[in-house]
């Protein structure tokens, strides 16, 4: 790969069309397949801006939703490749594509190198051959999806019958991704979906050629070892190779948050490294024991990459992971939504994230799900339904319905953001004659969830001038707490200028390193989840809050050994020994009942 970062999925319309706007540079980034309303709409938009005619598939035709998904890819695909070709056959001169696309790669590249070579030979035919020969080792950036496993909506027809489980929410969108012409990953995130992943096993694509290369590939988005292993192991008894893990932090990242029983990002990484070569023995047995029930022979260890994200903000930091955890990329989310030409950001919202503090971010109950969700205050969802409490009116219309699951009050899952959620929960515990206290406490867990399935498009729409009239200009965003400290719109350039250390864009800002930034994270989720469990805690509940305190306990004494032992490659400084003692201090003091 060119680069060794990539730009993960965000939300749900933010990077949608991201690789229309850097894979031709060599920079990969993923797009979520969890909406194909939001898919079949943006297809139309990008398929009318290029001059070609649109055909709608609609809602009620056969297969639609992994049909749409398979279009949207396909066209994707087709333009990033066209823009690619005319790039690489621009002559190499000062503001053309081709100029940009080596002066974005890192200095490390053999490429870049090249590059660098070249400009140094005279004006001669010798320079003619050596730029030929870049221009066929250039690569284009790598067009992945996302899908959460878990979201996987059961789909019925007008009568009410069930459409069985391949088209069930998760199946569809992997069968569109699979149907397309891209030649990338399916990256798998919260959690493991035992359907979702025995399907894997019926495509032929998953598995590689005579030459060990595969047409499509598997991530694993992950937040500790134990669980990357488990998964991985399922996989490999069905003869699925994990071609990557890609660890993220539990709760200094964007979107939803899967916090770990307390286990530290830093800790993690080191369990990889020490366990990965081991793993991936242990994979590669049952992945060939798998192989060889279908008569399918494989000698050689297929590429097992490791990647992680979440809260990297810096290139000193960037550069610490790579080299001591020895990585193969990382991933940089946030830092992309204050980056217009690269995301899909509203103007509004543009300038309310640019000028946010660290209170505007914070870990909320606010995803349907019922999984943490990283917020920003200041966004209009939010506005939106505080409004609505104002008039009366908790909750949310459910058009999409991605994100039905409660079966509390009705016979089919409904959304607990829903309005028609909303009130049934709102009536029950009004009748449970409850303390007002505790009453009003529930009702706000109740009435914070917001509609993810508008709310996380509506900023591409607006962006790109396509909302209807209808539809709410409410948006909802979810970036990582670490965006506080980018404080301005930026250019491509100038963000991966930053990301390789040519250029520091946080210069001036006092900002945690994102080791103690997760801790604190940790540290205020254990307090929290302490303080919830107050009036009922039980003996299971109180073991698993003593096993949360103690492994923040081992993962700060981690810390302090990696800061001295690594103290230059880490730019260290004094203060962060100052603040681990702090923190180590409070879980001291902090008492569980």
């Amino acid at each position: 790969m060119s680069h060794t970062f990539h730009i993960p999925v965000l939300g749900l319309g933010y990077s949608v069309d991201t690789p229309l706007k850097v894979a031709r540079y060599g920079i990969s980034s993923v797009i979520s397949i969890v909406d194909d309303e939001l898919i079949e709409r943006m297809r139309e938009y990008h398929t009318l801006s290029n001059n070609e005619p649109f055909a709608p598939i609609a809602k009620s035709a056969p297969d639609a939703r992994a049909k749409r998904i398979t279009t949207y890819l396909n066209l994707v695909n087709e333009l990033v490749s066209r823009q690619f070709d005319q790039l690489r056959n621009e002559p190499f001169e000062p503001d053309t594509d081709i100029t940009r696309y080596f002066e974005l790669l890192p200095d490390s590249s053999q490429l870049k190198q090249g590059y660098e070579l070249m400009l140094d030979y005279p004006d001669n035919e010798r320079k003619q051959i050596f730029q030929n020969i870049l221009r066929k080792k250039m690569s284009i950036g790598v067009i992945d999806v996302n899908i959460m496993s878990k979201v996987d909506k059961m789909n019925f027809d007008a009568g009410g019958n069930y459409l069985g489980d391949e088209n069930t929410d998760a199946l569809a969108a992997l069968r569109g991704f699979v149907n397309s012409s891209l030649h990338s990953s399916i990256i798998l995130s919260a959690g493991m979906n035992p359907r979702l992943y025995s399907y894997l096993e019926t495509f032929n694509e998953f598995l590689a050629d005579s030459d060990g290369h595969f047409s499509k590939q598997i991530t694993l988005k992950v937040s500790d070892f134990r669980s990357a292993f488990i998964q991985a192991k399922f996989l490999a008894k069905k003869g699925l190779w994990v071609s990557e893990f890609r660890v993220e932090s539990g709760l200094n990242c964007g979107g939803h948050a899967f916090a770990t029983e307390g286990f530290l990002l830093g800790p993690i990484l080191e369990e990889f490294k020490e366990k990965r070569a081991e793993m991936t023995t242990e994979l590669f047995q049952l992945y060939t024991t798998a192989l060889a029930t279908k008569n399918i022979a494989c000698t050689t260890v297929p590429k097992q990459r490791l990647t992680v994200q979440g809260g990297i903000g810096t290139a000193e930091e960037n550069n610490f992971l790579m080299e001591h955890y020895q990585l193969d990329a990382t991933g940089w989310g946030s830092p992309f939504l204050l980056v217009p030409e690269t995301t899909n950001v509203d103007e509004q919202t543009l300038m309310q994230l640019a000028d946010a503090t660290t209170e505007d971010f914070y870990v909320s109950g606010a995803s349907p799900l019922g999984i943490l969700f990283n917020n920003f205050r200041p966004n209009s969802m939010e506005q939106l339904r505080l409004k609505r409490l104002q008039m009366n009116r908790p909750g949310s219309p459910c058009t999409k319905k991605y994100l039905v699951t409660n079966t509390e009050f009705t016979e089919q899952p409904i959304c607990t953001a829903s309005r028609e959620y909303q009130n049934l929960k709102i009536k029950q515990l009004q009748s449970l004659n409850l303390p007002q206290d505790e009453l009003q406490q529930q009702v706000d867990a109740v009435t914070e969830k917001i509609c993810l399935c508008e709310g996380l498009c509506t900023s591409a729409y607006i962006k790109y001038e396509i909302l209807k009239p209808k539809e709410t200009p409410a948006v909802a965003v979810c970036p990582g707490p670490n965006l506080a400290y980018f404080n301005r719109l930026y250019t491509l350039d100038e963000m991966v200028k930053h990301i390789y250390g040519k250029l520091d864009l946080l210069e001036k800002v006092k900002r945690p390193h994102m080791f103690i930034k997760e801790l604190d994270l940790y540290i205020e989720y254990l307090q929290t989840d302490i303080k919830s469990h107050l009036i009922n805690l039980t003996d299971k509940k109180k073991k698993q809050l003593d096993k949360f305190k103690a492994q923040l306990q081992e993962g700060i004494g981690y810390y302090k050994q990696l800061f001295y032992k690594s103290a230059a490659a880490l730019n260290f400084n004094m203060d962060w020994l100052k603040e681990l003692s702090a923190f180590e201090e409070a879980l001291d003091h902090l008492l569980i009942p």
